[in-house]
């Protein structure tokens, strides 16, 4: 059987730290902790699981702190986690049973849900490379929104890590991050570009995410999920500033990389919805439940796939009239989501149209 290291940095995360080591701790042979600050108590909380916790001056360079813990690993694959991750045991019994089974691949990837809604269901997941051959000294690049350099045999499995951290807020940490780096003259990688474009537009700067964006197109070797998700962002801007015709352009523009995505689609009818063509907004919905979801590693948003679509479907037939086509709709919301109030206090309003009629 394959051994496996677990490799993290932590900081300040004395809240989350013994639920992700609890249940990482039954699948892994070697535990691994570098901090990178704590002021808080998560240094002795880790010592409870290893003694093998290292401390690293933090340089806003989440890759150099990576790879300084891989560099500790001794075991044949090496694992990383955040601290706010954690291991179901259903997913435990599925990583213990590829564990037994690892020969020659060289990296796995992960399903990575980071958000999961109150009814427990996933509506945001994404693919990461989580288990490396340590013998092939992958390494980390980028300063934030970091990845690991991966090669070879790369193979998917059927394991689930899920993000279980309630933040209030988004902090500007990675902003400051890309703008501390521009400041010096560095330049931004292609993926650089594209995750600066993003921060710049969760704080409202609209016409600097723009121009990022361009900047990110401009370079014409960006990955194909990161072009549709720029060509959504960018759209998003537009929006913003008040200018759809732009944004609907932009997010038909995104159909030149790949099928349709439901988040595009979507967006579509978001823009023709706020507009009032309810046509037209009909035709986007109702066209995302045609769509075959892709097998990406990409970012996934489930509910754009089924309810959301649906939900807006009995929206713009109650605005055309079509009653009837409006509650077919509202019932399969109802088998997606049955405890929905939405769901209940529809069924009451087609009610009582009917009763008026």
């Amino acid at each position: 059987m394959a051994t496996i290291s677990l490799c993290m940095i932590v900081k300040n995360e004395s809240e989350h730290l013994t639920n992700c080591l609890d249940c990482a701790q039954k699948i892994v042979d070697e535990i691994i902790i570098v901090d990178t600050g704590s002021a808080d108590s998560t240094k002795e909380i880790a010592k409870r699981y290893t003694d093998q916790v290292y401390d690293f001056e933090w340089c806003d360079d989440f890759s150099a702190a990576r790879n300084y813990a891989y560099s500790f690993a001794t075991q044949d694959y090496i694992l990383w986690l955040d601290a706010d991750d954690i291991i179901d045991d259903e997913n435990v019994e599925k990583f213990l049973t590829l564990k037994e089974n690892l020969t020659d691949e060289d990296a796995v990837m992960m399903r990575y849900a980071t958000q999961i809604n109150a009814q427990g269901v996933v509506t945001f997941s994404f693919f990461r490379e989580r288990l490396t051959k340590r013998a092939n000294n992958y390494r980390w690049h980028e300063p934030v929104h970091e990845y690991l350099d991966k090669s070879g045999k790369v193979v998917q499995a059927d394991v689930m890590i899920k993000h279980n951290k309630h933040k209030d807020g988004y902090s500007d940490r990675n902003l400051r991050i890309y703008e501390k780096q521009i400041e010096a003259g560095k330049t931004l990688s292609t993926r650089g570009l594209y995750y600066y474009a993003r921060e710049l537009s969760t704080f409202g700067r609209f016409k600097a995410s723009l121009d990022m964006y361009q900047e990110y197109f401009a370079r014409a070797d960006g990955w194909i999920e990161d072009n549709i998700s720029a060509c959504e962002g960018m759209a998003a801007c537009y929006s913003a500033m008040g200018d759809d015709d732009k944004a609907l352009v932009t997010l038909f523009g995104s159909f030149a990389y790949d099928t349709p995505r439901a988040e595009i689609c979507c967006k579509i009818g978001y823009i023709y919805k706020k507009q009032q063509n309810w046509t037209k907004a009909l035709f986007w919905f109702r066209t995302v439940l045609t769509l075959e979801k892709p097998t990406t590693w990409g970012f996934i948003r489930d509910e754009f796939w089924d309810y959301i679509p649906l939900a807006e479907l009995v929206v713009c037939f109650d605005k055309l009239g079509d009653i009837d086509s409006a509650e077919e709709y509202n019932e399969k919301v109802a088998a997606i989501r049955p405890n929905s109030a939405s769901v209940e206090y529809n069924r009451q309003y087609f009610s009582q149209l009917k009763r008026r009629t």
